[in-house]
């Protein structure tokens, strides 16, 4: 009896702190909401130069105390990928994802490294050589200083000519005023002649004014023209605005206007709503699984009978899906998931993309008019949804992506389970960077990115690294596809279905592995990620 007992107190307990720790897990995160129906963009982050931290000649008799626990908060120029311990607590391999730390470079003999090494730095400076503009660099305009200019915004053509808007000079009185600009992409000239002010150089580099009267020279500086005379399709000129004693610097950004691409959305209901079949392509990849796909296609034509949908098919025999409004490419036998995945998506011609897995099926809760809802009203550029397994269980994925920038080795991915705020207006939906394989995305911003082909059975968090920067990602939870049954007993598969196992669960699975590693190390110079 007294055992009885004992055992019914230890499974109490047991159970009380099972219940406590899911309450401290899973209940609600304090988390803050953010507004991406107007969100202005963000100005570019700044690495911390040492320089900062140090104080001027000027300021060096001034005791001062760094703070480390702010210091680290702030972005440096090495970084460590290192798994985070956690607590003991009971079942933690069951209840939580497996904390982790891995260093690519461990994937290459020390002879292959070094090659790898040297030709991925090579690759990665005239990569920043392609993508760097002038005005990347940080410029401050100096406090009390007596010139007025733009600070930022100011663009040209290439070979056009524009005003240049605010510039002026607020100096005390004297004999004479001078001011001078100076420019290494273009020339200046001045759209009308003022009285009382001499103006030299124009049609050339540098342009100066000069008057005994103030008003006089603020009057011409608002008749100053910049010309580009050096094509380049996106750079931008650094222009130097002098007078006595002090100096500015501005940026004319260079650049062909980007040009629109618009989708044309279809007329809409009485009611305003959306119309779908114009906005959305349903794309999916197959593979030997036609049973599954079949059962998806009809899913999805009880409740959008005409909305298209787009196939990629590698199967060894390749079987026709035929139906309105389907499209079905055929692709080299294996060829693989993101080849299939870019095929499927390069021939999206709607505005919006849902990917879909060929083994999912919708419901009623597979609300496609709420993701376009999303994308409509915010800046977002791809929503995920939810998948519903056959368990009941229901996942979003949602991770947290980020790079930490580090030295000649290379630079830390870092990624972890959660989201980083609520959407504003969607009391169910978060912003996160990668979602679930069920998403509804802007078909221009996923080709932007695109899928690599190299990755060809198990891949798909890489897609969202490579669109870090890129794609604007949320999550909503209220939208949901379900999941077919992959519990099957082996005497019940097909011959298919074995086949299908062998290609998408391979005897060993180090080369795909090594082959995200060799990617991430070089085409993403990554030198380790850690995560859970």
């Amino acid at each position: 009896m007294r055992l009885v007992q004992k055992s019914l107190c230890a499974l109490l307990v047991a159970t009380a702190s099972l219940a406590l720790l899911y309450l401290h897990v899973w209940s609600p995160k304090p988390y803050s909401t953010v507004d991406l129906r107007n969100r202005p963009e963000q100005v570019p982050e700044q690495l911390l130069g040492g320089h900062l931290l140090g104080p001027a000649n000027k300021y060096a008799h001034i005791p001062f105390r760094l703070k480390e626990d702010i210091l680290q908060l702030l972005p440096q120029n090495s970084c460590t990928c290192e798994a985070a311990p956690g607590g003991k607590v009971p079942f933690a391999k069951q209840l939580f994802s497996q904390v982790y730390a891995q260093d690519f470079a461990a994937a290459f003999s020390p002879e292959a490294l070094a090659q790898l090494h040297a030709s991925r730095e090579r690759e990665y400076q005239s990569y920043r050589q392609r993508t760097h503009s002038p005005a990347d660099q940080l410029l401050i305009a100096r406090a009390n200083s007596p010139l007025e200019y733009p600070t930022q915004g100011l663009e040209v053509r290439p070979l056009r000519t524009i005003l240049i808007p605010g510039l002026s000079l607020q100096a005390a009185p004297r004999m004479q005023y001078k001011v001078t600009l100076t420019a290494t992409l273009g020339t200046f000239a001045v759209a009308a002649a003022v009285k009382g002010v001499k103006a030299q150089g124009e049609g050339e580099p540098q342009l100066s004014l000069s008057s005994p009267q103030l008003d006089n020279i603020n009057r011409q500086l608002q008749f100053v023209t910049y010309t580009n005379t050096l094509f380049h399709p996106n750079t931008a000129d650094t222009v130097q605005f002098a007078t006595d004693g002090h100096q500015a610097f501005f940026t004319v950004r260079i650049r062909h206007a980007p040009t629109p691409k618009l989708y044309n959305p279809g007329s809409t209901g009485d009611g305003g709503d959306y119309n779908i079949t114009a906005l959305v392509t349903i794309a999916t990849k197959t593979f030997l699984r036609y049973d599954k796909l079949r059962a998806l296609i009809a899913s999805i034509r009880r409740f959008y009978p005409t909305v298209p949908i787009i196939i990629a098919d590698d199967s060894q025999n390749p079987e026709p899906v035929q139906g309105p409004h389907i499209e079905q490419y055929f692709m080299p036998f294996g060829k693989g998931w993101f080849a299939g995945r870019n095929l499927a998506i390069s021939q999206v011609t709607t505005k919006y993309v849902l990917w879909v897995d060929d083994d999912f099926f919708f419901t009623p809760r597979t609300r496609v008019e709420r993701l376009v809802d999303v994308l409509e009203r915010t800046s977002l550029d791809l929503v995920g949804g939810a998948v519903r397994e056959i368990t009941g269980f229901t996942t979003t994925y949602r991770q947290k992506i980020s790079v930490q920038a580090g030295g000649p080795e290379g630079d830390c991915l870092q990624t972890s389970q959660g989201y980083h705020h609520l959407l504003e207006g969607f009391p169910a939906c978060v912003v996160t960077d990668g979602v679930v394989n069920f998403f509804l995305a802007r078909t221009d911003k996923v080709l932007q990115v695109g899928f690599d082909p190299r990755l060809s059975r198990v891949a798909h968090l890489e897609f969202f690294i490579d669109g870090l920067g890129t794609l604007r990602v949320g999550s909503c939870a209220d939208v949901v596809v379900d999941h077919a049954s992959k519990i099957k007993l082996p005497w019940q598969k097909t011959e298919s279905e074995r086949q299908y196992a062998r290609f998408r669960y391979p005897p060993s699975a180090d080369d795909s592995v090594s082959v995200k590693h060799a990617l991430f190390y070089y085409k993403n110079r990554f030198k380790c990620m850690s995560g859970n």
